[in-house]
């Protein structure tokens, strides 16, 4: 493979940064959001599911798309269109179309998962792969840890409207980027592997369902540790902010380490599987050191935040390598539409839950779904 792939990957993580500041980044404005809306916190999880809401309905057209007219296309046409979406949502006089103009920007905007990943995946051989898509995966946490370093005082000077017009800034000067520097790699014979139809593969939807299992713990933590902080613990906007940063930057870390790790062993699910415990025990000790001192619940917070990011690089590759290049946009659309619904409806369950519950009780739960996780995922051989 030539230098060129290098290019890919820096476009392939830059367009995903740009659409994982949207979903990542709403959190960060949740105060602000809640304020100026004037939401309850069910409201206020509607409001976050709403980008992966759209992005249900679109992810596996797009990844089938992809697949069909080639990677450039599918990335830029659905980046500009997630950017003039999150335009009008910074213009939005209601609820309603606030969460309108959001599902559309998700729908527009889950072009780039299926396209940048199945680019990259087409530049690199077997054996740096998961260091690739390790890295390439590293943009959903560079995503929103720039969104939770940009936003709180983008929303101080400007308010809601100029956090919006930010992130549909990024979204377009990546679409711009892709169309200039996206060309398709040259396309492999993989053998049978590629007559395989994602859709029809029962691995395909264990990989899935199993990952989603994942998504949820992950959401349950990134989504709501912001108004977790600020609003149970009393840091401000901007503290807890930090702490949701230093997450994301050691979450993109373990993504790459745990890409690389996969390449070292030559498997994907065993390193998963450790990655799944490991979760599902930190989360366990945010649930008990809830109401602790913050020298030790921040920490513990931290610590579960990365954890609950390092496992999609795996998850991404082994959905890749399963389908071959030839068919891998359906079905890294499909796994990213059990992970889109996952992501979707774990706002509103857990926000639910916290106020029937407590907080304490809503990591408690978050932390099974690791468990389950790894339940469904033992059988795969990846």
């Amino acid at each position: 493979m030539s230098r060129y792939r290098w290019t890919i990957l820096a476009l392939g993580t830059a367009a995903q940064a740009s659409y994982s500041a949207v979903f990542l980044g709403l959190p960060v404005l949740a105060p602000e959001l809640r304020a100026e809306y004037d939401l309850s916190l069910t409201e206020v999880g509607l409001v976050l599911a709403a980008v992966n809401l759209g992005s249900v309905v679109t992810l596996l057209p797009w990844g089938l798309l992809t697949d069909r007219i080639g990677e450039r296309a599918v990335l830029v046409a659905g980046l500009a269109g997630a950017s003039a979406f999150l335009a009008g949502a910074a213009f939005a006089r209601s609820f309603a179309l606030l969460v309108s103009a959001l599902v559309l920007a998700g729908g527009a905007g889950a072009s780039v998962n299926a396209a940048s990943g199945r680019a990259v995946m087409g530049w690199f051989s077997a054996e740096q792969r998961g260091f690739a898509l390790g890295i390439r995966q590293t943009a959903v946490p560079l995503g929103g840890t720039a969104a939770a370093l940009v936003l709180p005082p983008v929303a101080a000077a400007g308010g809601v409207r100029a956090g919006l017009l930010v992130l549909a800034g990024g979204c377009l000067a990546a679409a711009l980027a892709g169309a200039a520097g996206l060309r398709e790699a040259p396309l492999v014979e993989e053998g049978s592997r590629v007559a395989v139809r994602p859709l029809r593969d029962p691995r395909i939807w264990r990989l899935s369902f199993g990952s989603a299992l994942l998504l949820g713990a992950q959401t349950s933590i990134l989504g709501f540790a912001v108004l977790f902080l600020h609003g149970e613990r009393g840091l401000s906007t901007g503290e807890a902010a930090a702490v949701l940063a230093l997450m994301q930057v050691l979450g993109a870390g373990l993504r790459i380490a745990s890409g690389y790790w996969s390449d070292r062993v030559g498997a994907r699910m065993g390193p998963l599987l450790r990655l799944c415990f490991a979760l599902s025990a930190t989360l366990a000790a945010c649930a008990a050191l809830t109401d602790s001192s913050l020298y030790l619940l921040v920490p513990s917070l931290v610590v579960a935040g990365a954890l609950s990011l390092s496992w999609n690089a795996l998850s991404f590759t082994a959905a890749a390598e399963l389908a071959g290049r030839a068919r891998s946009g359906a079905a890294l659309g499909f796994q990213q539409t059990a992970l889109a619904v996952s992501a979707a409806l774990t706002p509103l369950v857990f926000a639910s839950f916290v106020e029937a519950s407590s907080w304490a009780a809503a990591f408690a739960c978050a932390a099974l779904l690791p468990l389950a996780g790894a339940g469904v995922l033992r059988r795969l051989a990846v």
